[in-house]
Parts: structure tokens; sequence; C-alpha cells
């Protein structure tokens, strides 16, 4: 396997300690998987902020908003017969399944792609409605013409769909509701129309037929979608065995739209790859790496609130044309950034595993 990362020396840019919780009562667990975006001559990340309540030896405690946006916490016993707590994520109590964080969207930004901070007079974006009350989750940007596209995952008990807002200015925003319902995540739009359509890879998830591949649907407003095809799937024995799903909007090359992925193991390990998909017709897969470029191999990618991850929504592509630096969370605890070429991504594709 291959690790072609040129990892920033400064990793991590940012980790829970750097953010101030949202609400009193809570603490930040994790921050995770940014979006990333260009906007007033700064580079800008809007970061996955999971929170919870200060847990203690003998409960287990988490917040959901409620069907008014108000904060509920709820308790429960680590002794209670009805609780599966195995999963650092994820528990089962009677039955239901809750995360054991609330997640919202924090906006940062920076002069320089390294240092971040909060800007001022800029909202928190926060579960909305009745399918979110789980939080809102792994935002991709994209832009097109002068509108910022945001696609997150919204969850609640009634599952795991994808959402988009729309904005201008990054204080107010159009909100369009749940434009591909559960089980979907991992959505992220093409930055400009082809042949007069607007394009989007998604994943939809199966758990008896089928599995968790990534898939193409496209639009001609940008909001409700169709055509949906299968276009990459996971690859038996392989590092992205178990689980593929779609990063931040594809790149634009003179071979095609380069698209970055992460795929996961049995063992949970999360990697990165990469396909590039035909100029004029997205559903075309052209070609695949075999290998990941980027695996977790720093401490702070294998150590973690949940270890072996590195999981990128969002990338800038820097003036040379060439380097493009993924910023990605790690471990999912912490944010980071890595430069890779993209010539050498094109370099690493094999024309003859599609």
């Amino acid at each position: 396997m291959s690790d072609i990362a040129k990892r920033f020396p400064r990793n991590p840019l940012l980790k829970p300690s750097d953010l101030k919780p949202s609400t009193e009562g809570l603490e930040i667990a994790c921050l995770l998987n940014p979006g990333v975006f260009k906007f007033n001559d700064k580079t800008w990340m809007i970061i996955r902020v999971a929170e919870r309540p200060t847990q203690d030896a003998t409960t287990i405690s988490f917040p959901i908003f409620s069907k008014d946006g108000a904060i509920e916490l709820i308790t429960i016993s680590k002794s209670d017969p009805d609780l599966d707590a195995t999963d650092a994520r994820v528990i089962n109590y009677k039955g239901a399944d809750y995360l054991t964080t609330l997640s919202h969207l924090r906006l940062v930004c920076s002069d320089d792609g390294v240092n971040f901070y909060e800007p001022e007079d800029y909202p928190l974006l926060t579960g909305i409605g009745r399918l979110e009350t789980f939080g809102i989750e792994d935002c991709r940007v994209t832009q097109i013409d002068d509108t910022y596209y945001l696609t997150f995952t919204s969850v609640s008990d009634n599952g795991v769909g994808v959402g988009l807002r729309t904005t201008k200015d990054w204080k107010h925003f159009d909100i369009h509701g749940m434009i591909l319902p559960p089980h979907n995540k991992d959505c992220a739009l093409f930055e400009e129309k082809i042949n007069g359509k607007y394009y989007m890879l998604h994943r939809p998830s199966s758990v008896d037929i089928g599995g968790n591949y990534i898939w193409l649907c496209s639009s001609p407003d940008g909001i409700h979608w169709g055509n949906h095809q299968c276009l990459v799937k996971t690859t038996k024995g392989n590092w992205d065995s178990a689980r593929v799903g779609g990063g931040a909007a594809p790149v634009k090359t003179n071979k095609g739209w380069l698209a970055i992925y992460h795929g996961a193991n049995e063992k949970h390990q999360y990697c990165l790859g990469a396909f590039l998909l035909d100029p004029e017709d997205p559903s075309k897969v052209l070609a695949k790496t075999v290998d990941p470029i980027m695996m977790p191999l720093a401490d702070y990618e294998q150590t973690g609130f949940f270890g072996n991850v590195v999981f990128t929504n969002g990338h800038i592509i820097q003036p040379d044309g060439d380097t493009v630096t993924i910023y990605y969370g790690a471990s999912d605890e912490v944010v980071c950034a890595a430069d890779f070429s993209i010539n050498q991504i094109l370099n690493q594709l094999s024309y003859t595993h599609v």
C-alpha cells in the first residue's frame, strides 16, 4: 500500500479544546470532517462539532434536540440491562438507537490555511425540525456561481438522510429540507453543471442486499434529484471492503472528474482513495486506485475518539493548479490537513480495475 499524503507539520490544526461548547453543561468530545471553501479571500471550514454532557462512572448521558429545537438530556444507568454501549458512537437502549453525541456545524476561517479561528457574527448551524433531532453532520460545500450549497447528514430516530441549505453570505440561509431520504449520506455536488444538469455523489446504504456504495444522481434545478446510478462498489478483501463514500466535490482535470473517496474495511480502518469519471458523462467510471492514497499512519490518526480513521469532506485547489490541500478528520476527534499532487493521484489510478 502507498501513502502519498504530505501531512502538515502543525497537525492537528484544531482539537476539541480549541473551541468553546455551544451550550452550558456540554463539552466538546470531537471535531470531525470539515467542509472547506473560499470566501472573502480566506480559507473556511465548516466543522462538525460533537458535544455531550460530562460523563461519570455510573451513567451514560447524551443530548438530543427536542421537536421545538431545545436541547434535551437523556441519562441511562450503565447497569441497565436494556443498554448496549459497546460502540463509542452509537448506543442502543430498549431496541432504539441513539448517538452518544449531538453534532452541529461551526464556521472557522484562516488567512493562511493553517491557523484557524472563529469569526464574529457568523452563526453556528444546528438541527431543525423532526428529521434533525439527533443533529446534523459532515457538511460538504460546493460553490456554483454566487451560491454555496451545503449538503449534510440529517440524523433522527427516523434514520439518516441528506439535508440541503444554501447561502450567499454565510449569515442567511435558505433551508430546503431533506433532499434524499434515509438511509443516505456522504453527499457532494459537482462544482458546475454538465450538459445543463446538476450532478451529485451520494451513498445510500443497505444491510441486506447490496452494500454501502457510491452513487450518482442528477437534477434540473439542484433541489430535485433523480436518475440514480451506482458508480463505485466495495472491493472484497481490500482496504475498502466494508463501505465506501464520496468526499468533497470532484475536481475537474484534463483527464476527467477526479473524486477523492473514503473506504473502510471490516476492522473499521478508514483510508482515502480516488476514482476518475468521464468529463462529459460522469456516470462512466474511467479509473480507480487499487491501493489507498492515504492511510491512518500518524499517532493522531490512529488514536482518538474512534481510532484508525482519516476522513475528508473538503479540499482547496492551490494556485499552482496541481496541489490539492485536503482537510480531514482524524480518529473522529481532531481536524488536520495534508497536501497531495493531483498529477501524482492521477498516476496512481488503474484503468483495468473498474
